[in-house]
């Protein structure tokens, strides 16, 4: 035999992949395919991770479009599975990621992922901008305003997922990077797993995107969320912990010593109350079975001494409290009022005519409220005001009114 009868190494391994039915086809080839979200989550399993996002994502969208000032609509979203593999071929253009860790409540990452487009339009929006995106790059400003969008939008589902859980839920700020896995970079923070949870949005901003978010998560985190929402919903019969046949048994047991004469309308255990208790009952007669009318005994309450000035002192410290508070005190000479033309024609030497008549007390205001009226006088070279009528509480109201 030649050696054109043996088959080439080449030749060898095609049979082999086409007997193992391709699994070392590259990404989007038969793995894909035959790998499917039933593989790792039940159907129970999806329409919770499902709901969560539905809720989270709402408070999200809620946030986002009170920052840029627009309509902003997120669907229901669509849980699939996808591979590591599989990302070249699912994100071909480089993308935004932002990265979530959690601090508090769970422990994992939730990486959300978005077309670099939209990023320009959510940053140039957040600036001031109307949206009109043209330069195919985002710059540092950009990533910034992104990274603020994306910290609010997480915040605001956290929130929902403390509601939605029952815990405090807190997360990292956001990290960002742009995505490019054709070159290999922008990649190193998503989590080192080879199978993620996709859950997929359709984001509406206005009329500026019609586009897709995404949210990539571990599946051994997704399913501890699940876990989470399912625990939380199974503990919810644990009020059923009541002991209401407990009371029947007891009064049901017939008294311990016979010899004690106890009668059959004895008087019920509130009688037995702290004399602290009783002294707060009223004199009732109160109708124990058998249609016997008693009177309780009330005993008057004794209450302690106050006259040790205790209160008063505390009085008088709480005021001095107040004692160097500043007060602005202000003298009105008096009041006009003058149209706008009139106010135009005013030149230097101008007089203006107040409402006050030579003599008349002057107003003393503290903080704009009237408490006096006096007369002016001069104090070594400086004026000062002699009060001569402190006005009463009652002028004080009308004069407010």
């Amino acid at each position: 035999m030649t050696s054109k009868d043996y088959l080439s190494q080449e030749e060898i391994d095609a049979l082999l992949r086409q007997s193992s039915g391709g699994e070392e086809e590259p990404a989007g080839g038969s793995i894909g395919a035959e790998r499917s979200i039933g593989d790792y989550l039940t159907p129970m399993e999806q329409d919770a991770l499902g709901e969560i996002g539905n809720i989270t994502f709402g408070s999200a969208a809620t946030a986002l479009s009170t920052l840029l000032g627009k309509k902003v609509d997120i669907t229901t979203p669509t849980v699939s599975i996808i591979e590591r593999q599989q990302f070249e071929s699912e994100f071909p253009k480089p993308h935004v990621a932002v990265h979530v860790s959690y601090v508090e409540g769970f422990e994992g990452i939730n990486s959300l992922v978005i077309k670099s487009h939209d990023a320009q339009v959510i940053a140039d929006l957040m600036l001031g901008g109307e949206g009109n995106v043209t330069s195919a790059e985002l710059n540092e400003i950009h990533i910034s305003a992104v990274q603020e969008a994306m910290n609010q939008m997480m915040g605001s589902s956290a929130t929902s997922m403390s509601t939605i859980f029952n815990r405090m839920v807190n997360i990292s700020p956001p990290g960002i990077d742009i995505m490019d896995v054709k070159n290999n970079s922008g990649v190193s923070n998503i989590p080192q797993e080879e199978v993620f949870v996709r859950i997929s949005f359709r984001l509406k901003i206005g009329d500026l995107i019609d586009s897709s978010i995404m949210q990539l998560l571990a599946v051994t985190f997704a399913k501890e969320l699940v876990d989470s929402l399912m625990g939380g919903v199974s503990e919810e019969p644990a009020p059923q912990q009541a002991k209401p046949p407990q009371p029947a048994v007891q009064a049901a047991q017939p008294a311990p010593t016979p010899a004690v004469a106890a009668p059959v309308h004895q008087a019920p255990p509130m009688a037995a109350a702290p004399p602290a208790y009783a002294a707060q009952m009223p004199a009732y007669p109160q109708t124990l079975g058998g249609g016997v009318n008693r009177n309780v005994n009330v005993n008057p309450v004794q209450f302690a001494n106050f006259q040790g000035g205790g209160f008063a002192q505390a009085e008088e410290t709480n005021l001095n409290l107040l004692l160097d508070i500043p007060l602005k005190v202000t003298v009105e000479l008096g009041r006009t009022q003058k149209q706008i033309k009139d106010i135009l024609e005013l030149s230097q030497g101008s007089i203006i005519e107040l409402d006050k008549l030579a003599g008349e007390p002057v107003d003393i205001l503290v903080n704009n409220k009237l408490i006096a009226k006096g007369e002016v006088v001069v104090i070594d070279e400086n004026f000062g005001v002699r009060v001569t009528d402190i006005v009463s509480q009652w002028d004080r109201v009308q004069k407010i009114q």
